[in-house]
């Protein structure tokens, strides 16, 4: 297997597998401090790893058509190992927050050109596909270790994942001399001097067009669904299932999500095809798990690894530099899943749960009719 392949693999599986193991203790971090903000620090938390992400997604993936995917690819390894001694040894909340925040950056500095990458190999259906399937991974073993092991030691799940990521990182060392000074691949026209940012201005116009604008709108509105039924599910659900079921639920997108982007990124059919069966199933699980919370979210995590594959071959075959690209994909992935809970939020107070989930699988049902 090619060596920058494999290390962007290990890197996915790993720098998820933290991101998702601070979830299931968010509580419990915000009490290790003195604060008594409670449900509010857990939020914090929360948000500061999406703001992370969404504030260096877009100049991370213009940066690295500059300076060469493969450093960032290290630079995400390093600031999410970075992240994880952090947490592991600090109680207080400020600096929580900002190893969190440092954690979304490390993701901002890593998918953008990691997608370029893999974009840029003979398969990249089958490649992308993959690396879904293993960021999703990621996801759902950090989930479950957290949960698993947080009565014997509450930090365990984060102390094995910056365990793995340092690892990655005393390998990249082995490679320093490659990432310092890489052979030129890029295109000969790429960004340099004073049009680092001022081409890429001119190219994200032409991205946000209206001929693309489906694309973008149908990933945030897919996200959004995503990040509103797992926000708000487990206080739809109390007192309703056990803990237990409503976690196996919640793991059976994850998992679902790996299956289907592996299977997805070998079907020989159209990008949008693969959009728009994802979302459509995205659209039933997103109903159905009104009253059928692990039918609902299986299925609504099948969908959108299906459509994940879909929308990232659609971006890579776009006619502008892939990090701008790929960044801009992945800000609006990470703009639904931090937007769409808070806007939902808004409306809890005049809804019940039941009609929130009703109206956001609505929403979701409308990309269907999106003509690009």
């Amino acid at each position: 297997m090619n060596l920058d392949r494999l290390l962007i693999y290990g890197a996915a599986f790993t720098i998820m597998g933290l991101s998702n193991a601070v979830i299931p203790i968010l509580p419990e971090l915000a009490n290790l401090s003195d604060s008594s903000s409670g449900e509010f620090a857990s939020s914090l938390l929360f948000s500061a790893y999406f703001l992370g992400a969404l504030v260096t997604m877009l100049p991370f993936g213009i940066l690295a058509d500059r300076f060469g995917n493969l450093k960032f690819i290290g630079l995400g390894i390093v600031l999410t190992a970075t992240s994880g001694l952090i947490i592991l040894f600090s109680e207080d909340l400020w600096i929580l927050l900002i190893a969190r925040f440092i954690e979304g950056s490390a993701c901002g500095a890593f998918f953008p050109a990691a997608f370029t990458i893999l974009s840029k190999f003979s398969n990249p259906g089958r490649y992308i596909g993959e690396f879904t399937f293993l960021f999703n991974a990621g996801l759902a073993a950090g989930a479950f270790l957290s949960g698993l092991l947080a009565e014997t030691y509450l930090k365990g799940a984060i102390l094995i994942f910056t365990i793995l990521t340092s690892l990655l990182t005393t390998y990249l060392f082995s490679r320093y001399r490659e990432l310092a000074y890489p052979e030129s691949k890029e295109r000969p026209d790429a960004l340099k001097g004073s049009d680092l940012f001022r081409k890429p201005y001119r190219d994200i116009k032409k991205l946000l067009s209206r001929d693309n604008s489906g694309i973008w709108l149908s990933s945030f509105l897919l996200n959004g669904a995503v990040g509103v039924l797992v926000a708000y599910y487990p206080d739809y659900s109390f007192g309703t299932i056990t803990k237990a079921q409503l976690g196996i639920s919640i793991s059976s997108l994850y998992v679902c999500a790996m299956l289907t982007s592996l299977l997805g990124g070998r079907f020989k059919v159209k990008e949008e095809t693969l959009i728009r069966i994802g979302i459509g199933f995205s659209t039933l699980g997103a109903l159905s798990a009104i009253k059928y919370p692990l039918l609902g979210f299986s299925s609504l995590g099948g969908g959108s690894g299906v459509a994940t594959v879909g929308f990232a071959l659609a971006v890579a075959r776009m006619n502008a530099y892939r990090g701008l690209s790929m960044g801009l994909f992945n800000t609006t992935t990470y703009a639904g899943l931090s937007f769409a809970p808070i806007i939902a939020g808004l409306f809890t107070d005049i809804m019940s749960f039941e009609k929130l989930f009703i109206v956001n699988g609505c929403i979701l049902a409308g990309a269907l009719i999106l003509r690009e």
